[in-house]
């Protein structure tokens, strides 16, 4: 799913998303599996969530951001600073 989506679709994220608080913060501890598992929930209950990365420098944070991304099948709508905004459609429901 990382980098399929259309720039129009994105641009209408980014505006949904605008509003939105942090659900899931990445503090000192780094990007553990407990901190990966609380995401992917996060992105299951609401497909569009905000994550503040708050560890080490640029590299570190855009590092921490990629894996997320890798590890839940997010994409990355947007990132500010440390916040990050990810969106993964939700499953079907059957």
């Amino acid at each position: 799913m990382i980098g399929s989506m259309k720039e129009r679709e994105k641009k209408s994220l980014r505006g949904r998303g605008h509003a939105l608080k942090a659900v899931v913060i990445v503090g000192a501890a780094g990007l553990t599996p407990a901190v990966v598992a609380e995401i992917d929930l996060a992105l299951d209950a609401h497909e569009l969530i905000k994550v503040k990365v708050r560890v080490g420098d640029r590299g570190e944070r855009d590092t921490a951001i990629r894996k997320i991304c890798e590890e839940t099948g997010a994409e990355l709508i947007q990132r500010v600073g440390n916040t990050a905004l990810l969106y993964r459609k939700r499953p079907a429901q059957t």
